[in-house]
């Protein structure tokens, strides 16, 4: 190797770290410095966070007195508002495992007429936005009463393409075929291989379809806002509008005694989300191993 190929490799790998210290300082400025000042808007008073550093932490008394205000709201609306979101997304996950999974490993491990074509609607319907089904499922379910029961919300979110597409291929990927064939030479019919055999061993594509569904199911927002006409049923993220709206600094017709400031407006932002934090922390080891799944063919 030349001198000049030492330049050159030097240079390339200035202009390496160059663009990554370029791509961290983005990230930095648009997604770290912003989660920073709301988790520090929450210990800060109105007045605070209006005139202090905006990076300066402020008291556990002003963290108190915003989640008192918080859980306060219209006599405790925001723990039922969380009390909803809980129910409609545990009970979509419940059914989603339960559908999910097994239809993945049908589409698998089984043949039958139409199989290619079904596989396909699953990779269309993944490609459609969740907003532009809204108003189908709207009718269908208006047609048969179930618009603002929790089912009008639960079923629609139980409908996971993306989850019977990661299972599909795990299944078809890491499941070893002549494992299965020995369990069918020992008796077990078809449900006690999926059972006993699969199912046991696709614990980690289970946890990662449980958690993006759970992730889902948490965060939609335009689905239960069109299905359910009560704020007694919404989830927190639909609540989340009914505490914007009585925010005088972006409703200033809202000032009252039910008002909402700033930094509970903020507390209210890192409750929302902090439910999906807990369960990534606890389900990461699974998730890492989910999606690490498929990644080699037997």
């Amino acid at each position: 190797m030349t001198m000049t190929d030492d330049r050159r490799g030097g240079a390339g790998g200035r202009a390496g770290r160059g663009i990554v210290t370029a791509m961290l300082g983005v990230f930095v400025l648009f997604f770290a410095i912003p989660i920073v000042w709301l988790l520090l808007a929450t210990t800060k008073s109105a007045h605070g966070l209006i005139v202090d550093n905006p990076f300066r932490p402020g008291s556990l008394g002003d963290l108190a007195a915003n989640w008192r205000q918080l859980f306060g709201f219209q006599d405790g609306a925001v723990t039922s508002w969380l009390a909803n979101s809980a129910l409609y997304a545990v009970g979509a996950l419940v059914v989603t495992l339960l559908v999910s999974i097994p239809a993945g490993y049908a589409m698998a491990m089984t043949q039958f007429r139409f199989r290619r074509t079904l596989l396909v609607l699953t990779l269309v319907v993944m490609l459609i936005p969740n907003t532009a089904l809204v108003l189908p499922i709207f009718l269908e379910l208006n047609l048969v009463g179930l618009i603002g029961s929790p089912l009008s919300v639960i079923l629609p979110m139980s409908f996971f393409p993306f989850g019977v597409y990661l299972a599909y291929i795990y299944f078809s990927t890491s499941l070893p075929r002549d494992l299965l064939a020995a369990a069918r030479i020992d008796g077990c019919t078809e449900l006690e291989v999926f059972t006993r055999v699969a199912l046991p061993l696709a614990t980690p594509i289970v946890a990662l379809v449980g958690f993006f569904s759970f992730v889902q199911s948490w965060n939609n927002f335009f689905l239960p806002f069109v299905m359910l006409p009560s704020s007694d049923g919404y989830p927190v993220q639909v609540g989340l509008t009914s505490l914007l709206a009585s925010t005088p600094a972006f409703n200033p017709s809202s000032a009252g005694t039910q008002s909402v400031q700033l930094p509970t407006l903020a507390l209210a932002t890192v409750v929302s989300v902090l439910p999906v934090l807990i369960v990534f922390v606890f389900a990461q080891r699974f998730l890492v191993a989910g999606m690490t799944a498929g990644g080699t063919k037997e």
